[in-house]
């Protein structure tokens, strides 16, 4: 392990290990002494890393509140507050979030579907962006306290850098913003369908984040709510079974996968 003070390749393990059980090395070069989390966003955490992990994953996946999974994990022996389990989601949910948008760039389709949803943010609605492409995968969203012309162009611009490419092909409401931010933002070539029928399936994918923001009764602050969003959807696509729509996947199947995917999601280089 290359030593995350002086990038000296020079290092040695040392036999004695850290009280959470990782592994201790001291550099040749500074003559330091580190472990396996120093140099990463877990250092100094009295917690191990997958159990952070997991409580920031079942945080965002499951209708669970804060005090819900400080109790859940009570059980088990693992002792820490609400508040601790706040300040996990606003420290590595974007983490998460970020390994995993740059895990699936450029693997969208090229026909796009975008509509905005409403959001409840401090007693005031905001917009919740969001595009899937036509078998339901996740392009990318974006919240926005305004429904506007700027907002929807930097809406297109983000999309755009997260997949790579642009799309032949773009369905929206009849928001009179969308047929210029499409035309400067994605280009002249880009078929734009603006019907509301066309729409339904992106409309019917809003339940994800309604569903699952409706028991928190609303977001504090703006801040907040962009981040939970953004990494909810992240890891809703991460954990999604079907590639296709309509496509069936067997019970098993769909336990096999996700087995599959927590291990990798736990073997990234965020919790390595």
């Amino acid at each position: 392990m290359d030593c995350p003070y002086c990038l000296s390749v020079t290092t040695k393990e040392q036999n004695k290990k850290t009280t959470l059980g990782y592994r201790t090395f001291r550099c040749r070069g500074c003559h330091r002494i580190f472990n396996e989390r120093t140099g990463t966003p877990f250092n100094f955490l009295e917690y191990p890393t997958d159990l952070i992990l997991l409580v920031v994953l079942w945080r965002l996946r499951y209708k669970l509140s804060l005090r819900d999974l400080a109790e859940i994990f009570l059980e088990r022996g693992f002792v820490f507050t609400h508040e601790a389990v706040r300040d996990w989601e606003a420290r590595f949910a974007p983490l998460i979030a970020k390994q995993l948008r740059a895990k699936r760039r450029g693997q969208a389709g090229r026909s796009w579907y975008v509509d905005e949803t409403y959001v409840k943010v401090h007693g005031t609605w905001c917009y919740l962006y969001r595009a899937i492409d036509r078998d339901g995968n996740l392009v990318d969203s974006m919240l926005s306290e305004k429904r506007d012309m700027e907002a929807a162009k930097r809406f297109f611009q983000q999309a755009v850098e997260v997949i790579g490419d642009v799309p032949q092909r773009v369905t929206t409401d009849g928001h009179n913003s969308y047929p210029r931010a499409i035309r400067e933002t994605l280009g002249m070539s880009v078929i734009h369908r603006c019907n509301p029928y066309l729409n339904n399936r992106l409309e019917q994918d809003h339940r994800g984040i309604k569903q699952r923001y409706y028991p928190m009764r609303g977001f504090g602050s703006f801040a907040s709510a962009s981040r939970f969003c953004w990494a909810f959807d992240e890891v809703r696509q991460f954990f999604r079974y079907r590639a296709t729509m309509n496509q069936h996947v067997a019970l098993a199947d769909q336990r096999r996968l996700f087995c599959q995917r927590l291990d990798a999601l736990k073997a990234m280089d965020l919790v390595a």
